[in-house]
């Protein structure tokens, strides 16, 4: 099947590498000619576990193509994808600018019948609008679908190449038919297609991530709660997750939510139950409770130093909002950085991917360390902001040696309290005991 992807960010090149893979003849569109250039020699632009090899053999097999012509990119496919951006606006609504403008742009070159597919994140009603659009200046037959994605970053390929489920909104039988046969050889394991009308398809991508987030920001708020009462949130954890009614996903305590995702999704949704004068109240308070979190270990940083951080020197395991990607939107990191320069200190960071990121949004307003015990050289005390696997289980010794206080401050419960404790570290975490 021939398929054009409008859009190579995160989702885009996911889709369109994933679709290559099965055997599709794929072109990739972007406005952004530079992207496409380093696409089209084979350089990949984002940082995605197993992508890159599926992303060299398609190219090389030449199932995987990439253009800056949008009329070439379409010409001949039977499918169209819109994987744009839907930035938040200034009261948090999606902007779909993009989208639509798209589509405008659709409607002045199509020719043929095509399936036009909403893969970004879209409002209930977006679908409508791009029906819309598209119907302003082209008059043949086409069908509008909202196929919303469920991709984690750090592990979407096996997401897409095995989704636990594909949600198509169309009303179309055609449509419905055509996208069927496409997705036939991801679900062959007998995973669900569902099919519903589009405004209903639209609804669920919000309902699921505001859902994870609210389940992600109710343990935050019992990790609280726990070091008030004294309770272990591990253990109330694993006493919670055991319930299958629950399940044990998204129960881990932190520092909070952030990414392309949950932030930008759940704020769309507050704002359109606004628009249709309803007020989503537990959903304005996971947003409160997550924005808290993000800086749940300032203030025992701050006590710990007798209130005073000037002149001191931290040391910062983690930039990205989760391991296994150099995604850094809305990143924890970034606002206890904002927090500890505003103090007076100074943080030497280390990630193992997304410190490119960073230095292009903040530049020298951190240092940068070229490995995770180089960044403890000198500091004051280590604070750790994402679950990278190679922070888990680190040489306690060296930490001790480079630090000038033995102290961790740990946004991530990755360390055993019993351990902690015998090496003799000051020791913070999230929801337990304070190890003194």
């Amino acid at each position: 099947m021939k398929i054009a992807v409008v859009g190579t960010g995160y989702v885009g090149l996911v889709t369109g590498t994933c679709f290559a893979e099965t055997g599709n003849n794929v072109t990739c569109v972007d406005i952004d000619a530079g992207k496409v250039s380093k696409l089209q020699r084979g350089e990949i632009t984002i940082y995605e576990p197993g992508l890159e090899k599926l992303f060299l053999r398609n190219l090389k097999e030449e199932r995987l193509e990439f253009t800056t012509d949008l009329a070439e990119g379409i010409k001949d496919a039977a499918i169209i994808f819109l994987a744009l951006p839907t930035p938040p606006g200034e009261n948090g609504s999606a902007d779909l600018k993009y989208v639509l403008g798209v589509a405008a742009d659709l409607g002045r070159i199509m020719t043929d019948y095509k399936v036009i597919v909403d893969k970004s994140t879209v409002p209930v009603g977006t679908a409508d609008k791009v029906q819309a659009a598209i119907a302003q200046n082209y008059h043949g037959e086409f069908d509008v679908v909202s196929n919303p994605e469920f991709l984690r970053e750090g592990v979407a390929v096996d997401d897409f190449m095995k989704p636990d489920r594909v949600v198509i909104g169309t009303g179309a039988e055609r449509a419905r038919k055509i996208m069927g046969d496409l997705y036939a050889p991801f679900v062959r394991q007998g995973n669900p297609v569902i099919y519903m009308d589009q405004r209903s398809a639209e609804l669920t991508k919000y309902a699921a991530n505001s859902f994870l987030a609210t389940k992600i920001s109710f343990m935050n708020e019992i990790a609280r709660l726990c070091e008030k009462m004294g309770a272990d949130v591990d253990m109330v954890r694993r006493g919670l997750g055991s319930d299958d009614r629950i399940g044990k996903r998204f129960l881990f305590p932190g520092i909070g939510y952030g990414g392309s995702c949950f932030p930008k999704d759940v704020q769309a949704l507050v704002q359109s139950s606004a628009d249709v004068n309803y007020n989503f109240e537990i959903l304005n308070a996971v947003m409160k409770v997550n924005e808290d979190q993000k800086l749940h270990l300032i203030p025992g940083i701050k006590k710990y130093f007798n209130n005073n951080l000037r002149g001191k020197r931290f040391a910062l395991w983690g930039l990205a909002f989760k391991p296994n990607t150099d995604d850094i939107r809305e990143a924890p990191a970034l606002y206890m950085i904002d927090e500890l320069v505003a103090a007076g200190a100074t943080v030497c960071a280390f990630d193992p991917e997304a410190m490119g990121n960073v230095k292009n949004l903040v530049g020298n307003k951190i240092e940068y360390a070229e490995s995770r015990y180089a960044a403890l050289n000198n500091a004051d005390a280590l604070i750790i902001a994402t679950e990278w696997n190679e922070f888990r289980t680190p040489d306690f010794s060296k930490i001790a040696a480079s630090l000038k206080n033995k102290a961790i401050f740990d946004g991530r419960n990755l360390f055993d309290l019993n351990t902690i404790r015998e090496l003799g570290f000051h020791y913070e975490s999230v929801g337990r005991e304070i190890i003194n």
